[in-house]
This record gives structure tokens, C-alpha cells and sequence, in this order.
């Protein structure tokens, strides 16, 4: 295994201090296009690609295939261009959950205090197990072993007292690197850095620093609190100065809840008939309700998203009184949404539903309604959860998303 250890920014007389907080972000290394080499060998040095179909997007590529410009959420198309002979795989999304829940079974025998942010990262509190497993260093040395001789595949740890250093560092030693910050060379690490750089800074709010003439995490820091708040607003600019001078003072949190569930389909060829669309906006909407319901939450916003033919994305959303869980009464909001946008036989390539601000379904009030059935959707959406576990998806569905004399998926294909 290569090292991939930089000590630059180590003081062991720090570092290892047992009143300082020990924070792993550990982050695997182009994870579907490595799963993919894992899988199938032949591919090993080869420039690899997962995304396949001509209107499909870029998933992962490896670092062979990062060295034409593919990037993760490219056009399929494009990167064919940039690299005509990379190969392009399917993705397969049941495999990749199948190695993360190992990887995260790897992380849960090192501490209980795991919080994953995707399927192929999480930040891991190591603080109370450094007695009995050793430094942060040797914690992470040992991760890193067991997830390249269990799963075939590398990863990338940075180690910190907190999680915004620590998710930095993991960036800045990949691939298959290891990188510790200790808590007395972070401001020496983190100031050259360009603002971009920063968890959270996006391309809109890179814009507005630079038109601020902040291009460097110091000039951030150096920057009056008072300032940054009266051009990026309390929130945004209070946390911004904080994290300039490396203070990040959230807690690794390992029952945080999901914020949001969404299901997205992009189309074989551009639709512009509202029925075909309308239709699988309900398809969405039953496979992110039941995914939904299947993890006791409720929604009490509700989203669409649809993306036209020349790529241009609008988004819509409704914040409900009471969250809701149920697929009619989804499917009623999203339809309402779509509808309001008025698109008169758009092309559209893309439709997205995302279901947020999710609460505990047990502590979601339910609305009553004069005059209801005693028996109603709840119930039969609950039947149709049961057969779905007991008999696979789609085996029971709205009549609305059979079509006689057609496939199931009706031409559409899922990314």
C-alpha cells in the first residue's frame, strides 16, 4: 500500500494530546469507478468511466480518466469526447450499498461515534478509543489496512480535532493518502488556501468573495465579522468567519437523520407530453414516499425538479402545514407544482422529486378530516409496503403506471 503520509502539518506533542479531540474523515478513493476495477480486473490501469447511455451523466471516474477532465456529473456524451477510449460501465448501484455497509461495518469495530455523509465517506470520533487502538495516526493506518484487504479498494483519511479540518486534510492527500492537521498548525495549513476550498462554499457564494476581493481563507479571517454578515447575511457570513480561523464546533453525530429523500429520472429521448410526465412524476413519488415511510419519517416539504432539453433546471417546492408520508398525498403537491410551472409541451430530459424537512413519522401530527373513511389511503399504502417487502418492488402499483402491452418501465430509464 502506498503511504501517502504527509507530517508537515504534525506536532506528536499535540497531536497525540489527550485532551484534544481525534476526528477521521475518511473519504474512498473514486469509489464506483474502484468497485468497478474490483469487480473486473481487466480493467485495472485503464481510464474507467461509470455512467453509460448516450443521455446519461459521469457517477465516478477513476484517476486514469480524471487526467482528460471527466469529472463526476459530466454529460456521458461529453466525456466520450474528452476520452474516446476510456471505458464506460453501467452503474450498479445495489453493489455499491452492498461495499459501503462492509466499509461502515470496518468504521462501527473502530467506534461507535460514525456519522456517513454518502456511501463512500464518513467522519469517525476516535477521541475515546486512542487508549485501547492507539494515536489518530495508527487508528487511521489500520482503517485504511482493513478496507484495501477486505473490499480491494483505497481510501483517504485526514485526521483533525474537528470535522471541517478533518474533511479538509482527506481532500488534500488523495488518492490513497493520509493527512494529519494538529490543532496547533491549522491556521499555517488552512490560511494559504483559495476560498473555494472552504466546506460549503458554493460557485454562487465563491463569486460574491471574490467580488469582495476575498480570494484566500486568510482574507476571510482578516476580514471584520461585522462585514461578512452585512454582504453574505447572519448565518453565512458568522459561519464563514468561524471556519476561516478553524473553529468548527459540531459534534460527529451518528443518528443524524437524513434531510431529504429524492428520486430523479432522466428520459430516454426529451418528452413534451404532460400525461407521459405527469406519470412518472407519480412513479417518483411512490418510490420516494415508500422509501420514506420505510424509515418512519414524514416530509413537510415537498419538491420537484425538471430539467429541459437545452439542460437549463428549475426547481420548485411547498412547505406543508403538517408533514406528510403518504403517496396520493404527495403525488397531489407534486402535481399541483408541475402544473403551475405552465410549460405548454416543454421538452423536458429530466423530472426530480425530493421529499425534506423530514421528521420522526411517530412525532408528526396527523390531520383530521371531517367526514374521512375509517379505511382509506394510509391503509392501502401500508398493504402495498408489505407486499413490495415481502414480494419485490412493483409488485403492486397505481394503475395508472401499467400500460398494457408494455414494458414496466415504459421506455424510461433510471440513472
Amino acid at each position: 500500500m502506498k503511504s501517502g503520509v504527509i507530517s508537515e502539518f504534525v506536532n506528536p506533542s499535540v497531536a497525540d494530546n489527550s485532551d484534544t479531540a481525534t476526528i477521521l474523515h475518511v473519504d474512498m478513493d473514486a469509489f464506483y469507478a474502484s468497485v468497478a476495477e474490483r469487480d473486473d480486473p481487466s480493467l485495472k490501469g485503464k481510464a474507467v468511466v461509470v455512467g453509460a447511455g448516450a443521455r446519461g451523466v459521469v457517477l465516478s471516474a477513476n484517476y486514469a480518466a480524471r487526467k482528460f477532465g471527466i469529472r463526476a456529473a459530466m454529460p456521458v456524451s461529453r466525456a466520450k469526447r474528452m476520452a474516446p477510449t476510456a471505458i464506460f460501465v453501467t452503474p450498479h448501484h445495489e453493489r455499491y450499498s452492498e461495499v459501503s455497509a462492509h466499509i461502515m461495518e470496518i468504521f462501527a469495530s473502530v467506534t461507535p461515534l460514525v456519522e456517513p455523509l454518502s456511501l463512500d465517506e464518513a467522519f469517525l470520533d476516535v477521541t475515546g478509543s486512542r487508549r485501547l487502538l492507539g494515536t489518530g495516526r495508527e487508528i487511521a493506518t489500520m482503517i485504511r489496512a482493513r478496507v484495501e484487504k477486505e473490499e480491494g479498494i483505497t481510501c483517504s483519511v485526514g485526521i483533525a480535532s474537528n470535522k471541517f479540518i478533518a474533511k479538509l486534510a482527506s481532500g488534500h492527500c488523495k488518492p490513497n493518502g493520509m493527512l494529519e492537521i494538529a490543532a496547533d498548525r491549522i491556521i499555517e495549513f488552512l490560511h494559504p488556501l483559495p476560498v473555494s476550498d472552504i466546506w460549503g462554499v458554493g460557485p454562487k457564494t465563491n463569486e460574491e468573495l471574490l467580488r469582495l476581493g476575498l480570494r484566500t481563507v486568510s482574507d476571510i479571517a482578516h476580514t471584520p465579522r461585522a462585514t461578512l454578515i452585512r454582504a453574505l447575511g447572519e448565518s453565512a457570513g458568522a459561519h464563514l468567519y468561524e471556519l476561516a480561523w478553524g473553529r468548527d464546533y459540531r459534534d460527529v453525530s451518528p443518528n443524524e437523520p437524513d434531510k431529504s429523500i429524492s428520486a430523479a429520472e432522466t428520459f430516454a429521448v426529451d418528452i413534451e407530453d404532460p400525461e407521459i410526465i405527469l406519470r412518472e412524476f407519480l412513479r417518483l413519488t411512490e418510490k420516494a414516499t415508500a422509501r420514506l415511510r420505510a424509515r418512519h419519517c414524514a416530509a413537510k416539504t415537498i419538491s420537484i425538479k425538471v430539467r429541459f432539453a437545452d439542460f437549463k433546471t428549475i426547481n420548485r417546492s411547498k412547505t406543508l402545514p403538517l408533514p406528510i408520508d403518504g403517496t396520493q398525498e404527495s403525488y397531489e403537491v407534486v402535481k399541483a407544482l408541475y402544473k403551475a410551472l405552465r410549460l405548454d409541451r416543454a421538452r423536458l430530459r429530466l423530472v426530480g422529486v425530493s421529499l425534506e424537512g423530514l421528521v420522526d413519522s411517530a412525532d408528526a401530527p396527523e390531520q383530521l378530516i371531517l367526514g374521512e373513511r375509517e379505511k382509506g389511503w394510509r391503509e392501502a399504502e401500508q398493504a402495498v409496503d408489505q407486499a413490495t417487502a415481502r414480494f419485490g418492488h412493483g409488485s403492486v402499483r397505481p394503475a395508472r403506471l401499467v400500460k398494457p402491452g408494455s414494458s414496466d418501465r415504459d421506455g424510461l430509464r433510471q440513472d
